[in-house]
């Protein structure tokens, strides 16, 4: 299996297998032609793949008569605010997020900051598909290509959000493990001006993934180590490019990546009330939190446009995904890592409460996930199968908005095509573990 998946998230795919230097130039091209040209930033994460990337996108780019400026490796958020603030046209961030290291992706970025909704999406890949694309003569094509530090512009905005003076009076020890991705060059430098002290670990650039950069209980067994060891207040994991957080409580125990959008949002709501937004996929502790505050939850289909275009109509107080995503609204309309870490140490500041008393506030419920790896030709067909099966189900409540959602008073379970790689993914919850045991079981049989 060679997968490569192009869609509302971008294109992205094993480089050397299906994400090679031409596929990539002629998505920067057609993406320079969609823009009609202008101004363009590029930032990547630390993959071994990133120069190589990086090298071709600027050749689409510079290809199609845009201008560019390279931002180096820094985190996605840190260029969806820089493109608002160089007003841009457009960015590319070069990342494949929580993927392998043998992954890499091209995310790309509309003149707001926010992530192309699945109609721009789909004229970006009419252009693709068509191969007519903007070529600029040699006497039009830029000569130079502009940097800029996206980093200090982002930790600026931060720090006008942020009660830091607040933080900082708390003398908060803070654990982070950067996974060796671009939050490397951000986190350990906005815990500092929070008057944090940092105990840092995965913080190298240059070096390896140490694990997978995705910020899962599985994956922080060395944030744990560090957090107990170094007596800290809380410990932070992040992916590679500064899109999802994981927590660690102060006693060395790693939350699921559920908890952490949970966490934000209840903390959000003490502050404010307001509309939440999260997709169909994420926990229903999010309704069991709203229902303490009297707000409205807005669900959407799995993706981040989705739910940034939802905060922006209902004008919500904050959003996310349950996979560590949380959206700060009063910093952008995006997921960031680095804005969830603004909000949690913030509350602790003000409330000297401990984060596993805060962890302790919310709901408990189970949740399990499968992933059932399909070849790529195959997957709609599969889901489409899977869905003539399932269909004739007893639930109350059948969600076709996004694969398959079925509901039930004591559970729910989804069924859906992987928006990032070639699997159908089967989450089930419920509120006693061998209910959610028995759906996820149940799924999956039929899926199989």
């Amino acid at each position: 299996m060679k997968p490569l998946k192009i869609g509302i998230t971008g294109v992205r795919g094993i480089v050397g297998e299906t994400f090679t230097p031409e596929l990539i130039v002629e998505f920067a091209q057609a993406f320079g032609t969609y823009l009609g040209g202008g101004k363009i930033l590029v930032c990547r994460d630390t993959r071994p793949s990133g120069m190589m990337v990086r090298s071709a996108v600027l050749a689409g780019l510079l290809a199609a008569g845009c201008e560019v400026i390279d931002l180096g490796i820094c985190p996605t958020p840190s260029l969806q605010l820089a493109v608002e603030k160089h007003q841009a046209s457009g960015g590319i961030s070069i990342t494949a997020g929580h993927n392998p290291a043998n992954w890499n992706a091209l995310k790309f970025v509309r003149g707001d900051g926010l992530y192309l909704n699945a109609t721009q999406a789909e004229e970006l890949l009419d252009i693709y598909h068509q191969g007519e694309f903007e070529k600029a003569t040699w006497e039009h094509m830029q000569t130079r290509i502009e940097t800029d530090d996206a980093i200090a512009h982002h930790i600026g905005k931060l720090k006008a959000v942020f009660d830091v003076a607040a933080i900082r009076a708390r003398k908060l020890t803070v654990a982070v493990d950067c996974c060796n991705g671009a939050c490397a060059l951000f986190s350990p430098r906005w815990l500092e001006e929070l008057g944090c002290t940092v105990l840092a670990v995965n913080d190298d650039i240059a070096a390896p993934f140490p694990h997978s950069p995705e910020p899962k209980r599985e994956t922080m067994a060395q944030l744990r180590a560090v957090v107990k060891a170094g007596k800290a207040d809380i410990g932070f994991a992040h992916d590679a490019n500064g899109e999802r957080l994981g927590i660690v409580t102060e006693t060395g125990e790693p939350l699921s990546e559920e908890i952490t959008l949970a966490i934000a949002t209840d903390i959000r709501l003490q502050q404010r009330s307001g509309a939440v937004v999260t997709h169909i996929s994420t926990s229903s502790v999010i309704e069991k939190i709203a229902a303490r505050y009297g707000a409205e939850v807005i669900r959407t289909p799995v993706g981040q446009s989705y739910i940034s275009e939802a905060m922006l109509e209902h004008q919500a107080v904050i959003g996310g995904e349950g996979n560590g995503a949380v959206v700060i609204p009063e910093v952008h309309y995006t997921n960031d890592s680095a804005a969830t870490i603004g909000l949690i140490l913030e509350h602790l500041a003000k409330t000297e409460k401990r984060i596993s008393e805060v962890a302790a506030s919310i709901p408990a419920s189970v949740m399990l996930k499968r992933y059932v790896p399909i070849e790529p030709q195959l997957l709609f067909s599969k889901l489409n199968d899977v869905r003539s099966k399932v269909e004739s189900a007893d639930a109350t409540t059948i969600d076709l908005s996004d694969g398959i959602k079925l509901s039930w008073p004591d559970g729910w379970l989804h069924i859906r095509a992987s928006n990032t790689e070639s699997m159908i993914r089967v989450i089930a919850e419920a509120e006693d573990e061998q209910r959610a045991q028995d759906l996820l079981d149940w799924a999956i049989d039929r899926v199989r």
